[in-house]
């Protein structure tokens, strides 16, 4: 392959110097060009754009596809949103190094270790995915009795040997728009429970509004707007506001393990059962600068289903609707802080606990039986409006519990 630069005005070039038999090194891309076919990047080749217009429009089918050791840089890629706008090739025995950086797209964002692909290592440094559909695709990792939908931006190691190993470096990465958000998850990250793995070093987010579309009455699917699903990553951090607004819709997700997870911009919630953060994995420690608030349906702000979180801080909590629990715990952690307070406003509703639709109380704060926490300490108190649902509810154990401030509950 020569070791060349070529810049290329039209769909006519773009498409020659990508089947020439010297395929340049780089290609840079100059204007918005319309009509484009499926791309193909040969091994080591670059797709750049040359200035900040700089786009490929396709027809509606799958955009570029990547192959080993690529990198796309400073381009829209535009294709239908229930399709690809950038892919791997999967018969290769390798991805190498895998680059996005300042790239924006309608349409999906997909990289597998599927067939013969086992190895490899993702870097993004800027990826918008303004809109993309990910609600048909297929498979859906499972585990709890329900199945995860994949996600706008979607990386998943699908192999089933343990030794097929993927690592990534995930920054800036952002999806949909206030009341346009992408459908299915939003940023997707999995390997495959006994096999293939994912390790990543960080996953940094702007701002994610996902709208699953999952069907009411439908308990065994979920999403998430950021999910770590089977899946290590030393460090999450979301920049960016997190909102989801459907069924089942969780906004921030953890089955894998995170040393620490910060958010630093307001969770949010309006769908049925669209838990604030929900934890079945192992965080080191967890910090929400931010309010964690839900508006639907047994729609929980925290939870701690399975797994443990060595140490939990927010903000505030609050909830605004039946069965709507502020602080869940349902099994060990260690110490759990609230700055400004929890507030729930529901009453007695059902909600989906592990694929089973339940009927809970939207009591502020819960531990259940197995839950054990050695310290919660909660500033700004505890205000509970539903009528008759308990402030507080203990079936676990708590070392030590201190909340700072009143404990305010309406009557029945």
């Amino acid at each position: 392959m020569a070791n060349d630069r070529r810049t290329v005005g039209s769909v006519h070039d773009l498409v020659d110097a990508l089947r020439s038999a010297e395929a340049p090194a780089e290609i840079v891309v100059e204007g918005r060009l319309t009509g484009v076919p499926p791309l193909a990047l040969p091994e080591g080749v670059a797709l750049s754009g040359a200035s900040g217009g700089a786009a490929l429009l396709f027809d509606g089918g799958d955009g570029v596809r990547l192959s080993r050791d690529n990198r796309l840089s400073g381009l829209r890629l535009e294709t239908s949103p229930t399709a690809r706008a950038v892919h791997n090739d999967t018969s290769v025995t390798g991805l190498g190094t895998l680059e996005l950086s300042g790239v924006s797209t309608v349409g999906r964002v997909e990289l597998l270790a599927l067939d013969r692909v086992r190895s490899g290592h993702v870097r993004v440094v800027g990826l918008d995915i303004e809109g993309a559909d990910a609600r048909e695709c297929l498979p859906r990792p499972q585990g709890y009795n329900v199945e995860v939908l994949q996600g706008g931006f979607t990386l998943y190691n699908q192999q089933t040997d343990p030794a097929a190993l993927i690592t990534c470096d995930l920054a800036g990465l952002s999806a949909g728009r206030d009341g346009a958000p992408v459908r299915g998850s939003g940023i997707f990250i999995s390997g495959t429970p006994g096999g293939g793995r994912i390790e990543g070093t960080r996953l940094h987010t702007g701002p994610v509004f996902t709208d699953g579309g999952i069907p009411a009455g439908t308990p065994g699917q979920i999403t998430g707007g950021v999910f770590v699903v089977y899946a290590t990553v030393r460090e999450v951090v979301n920049e960016g506001p997190v909102t989801t607004y459907g069924v089942n819709d969780m906004v921030l997700d953890l089955w894998g393990e995170a040393e620490t997870w910060t958010a630093h911009a307001p969770v949010t919630s309006h769908g049925p059962s669209g838990i604030g953060f929900v934890n079945f994995g192992t965080i080191q420690r967890l910090t929400v600068h931010a309010p964690i608030e839900t508006f639907g349906l047994g729609a929980r702000a925290f939870n701690v289903y399975d797994g443990t979180v060595e140490t939990a801080e927010f903000d505030r909590i609050v909830t605004h609707a039946d069965a709507a629990v502020g602080i869940q715990i349902s099994k060990p952690i260690g110490t759990l802080t609230v700055h400004r307070g929890v507030e729930t406003h529901g009453g007695v509703g059902d909600s989906l606990v592990k694929g089973e639709i339940v009927t809970l109380p939207a009591t502020a704060l819960s531990l259940k039986p197995g839950a054990r926490a050695q310290r919660i300490h909660i500033d700004g108190g505890i205000t509970v409006h539903g009528p008759g649902v308990p402030a507080v509810e203990i079936s676990g154990s708590i070392g030590e519990l201190d909340i700072n401030g009143p404990i305010h509950t309406r009557p029945a």
